[in-house]
């Protein structure tokens, strides 16, 4: 099989593209051919080494990979040689095969197509479970999204108007908030033209939950824009620096501050995460959410993908296609 090696903590465009020996599953293991595989920020981060996971060196980065089961180990009985899979294993995804834990490995509905399938892991999960079990997000209530044209930005987007919130997207440009726009939001603030508190109380409004993929200069204003009793999902940091808030300021607004991390909830709950990704699923299949598919890279590209997610020139998600 072909694959991206990462042989020392560095800058992505360090990998390389090297031929290695087709992966054979053990017991309890899957081995699938990779049809389109999801680029993601921590990718990035794995591949500096400034991830919370350092994996042995040398790996294959990639988290999230689907395609079609091509053999399965001893005692694995839900899924079959030829079935068309999603797949989460952390590393791996890179390449024209990935082997995975049977239990990291979901069969998919007739008619999802690998390169929407291959987002949804991540991205998606991390927003179906950030807005659902963390914010327990309502309808009617009012949903800030920053970095709101980006993978888990948009994906937050539409699933929070899948499930009946009014939403304001925060973008960078004018371009990313008409992705926004076109994808559900019902307001578009553009930060770097605005002030946005001073957009916020333009819009006489004050979110009752805020998702955060940014940080940086941005979790300050938004938490204090944040209504009473709001609750505040930290998600990631691509703008950078980790904030450092004001511990009075969830005192005062009668809020929350919340982590997210859905790796962690999926391997807790597998079951809960399953019901997630059966629900999105559903609501694409409806057209209700619709995944923006914006780049696809091949595999001696991932170099490139990974550079544009860190320089924050990505709408949508980005997919290699091996």
């Amino acid at each position: 099989m072909r694959a991206v090696l990462c042989q020392s903590f560095d800058q992505p465009e360090t990998l390389s593209v090297q031929t290695l020996p087709d992966p054979q599953p053990g017991p309890g293991e899957v081995v699938l051919a990779v049809e389109a595989a999801g680029v993601n920020y921590p990718d990035a981060l794995m591949v500096m080494g400034q991830y919370q996971v350092r994996p042995p060196l040398p790996f294959t980065p990639g988290a999230e990979a689907a395609g079609r089961v091509l053999s399965v180990g001893e005692g694995v009985t839900h899924l079959r040689p030829g079935q068309a899979v999603v797949a989460f294993t952390g590393t791996g995804a890179f390449a024209s095969q990935l082997k995975a834990d049977a239990r990291a490995v979901t069969a998919l509905p007739d008619g999802l197509a690998p390169e929407v399938a291959a987002g949804l892991p991540l991205a998606y999960g991390t927003a179906m479970h950030a807005l659902i079990q963390r914010a327990q997000l309502q309808h009617g209530e009012t949903l800030l999204v920053l970095g709101a044209s980006g993978g888990v930005g948009l994906a937050a987007v539409m699933i929070g108007k899948a499930l009946g919130a009014r939403v304001i997207a925060g973008v960078s440009t004018a371009e990313k908030g008409e992705v926004a726009r076109r994808h559900g939001a019902d307001e578009v603030i553009n930060y770097t033209e605005t002030d946005l508190r001073e957009a916020l109380k333009a819009l006489q409004v004050s979110p009752d939950v805020v998702f955060d993929p940014v940080g940086d200069r941005l979790a300050e204003p938004a938490f204090r824009s944040i209504a009473w009793g709001g609750r505040y999902l930290v998600i990631g940091f691509a703008g950078g620096e980790i904030p450092r808030l004001p511990l009075n300021l969830p005192l005062l607004k009668g809020a929350s501050l919340v982590g997210v991390f859905w790796g962690e909830f999926a391997r807790r709950d597998p079951q809960g995460n399953a019901r997630n990704l059966a629900r999105l699923a559903a609501w694409i299949m409806q057209g209700e959410v619709r995944p923006l598919i914006s780049e696809r890279y091949a595999l001696e590209d991932a170099p490139r993908a990974l550079r544009a997610l860190l320089d924050r020139r990505v709408t949508g998600k980005v997919v290699l296609t091996p």
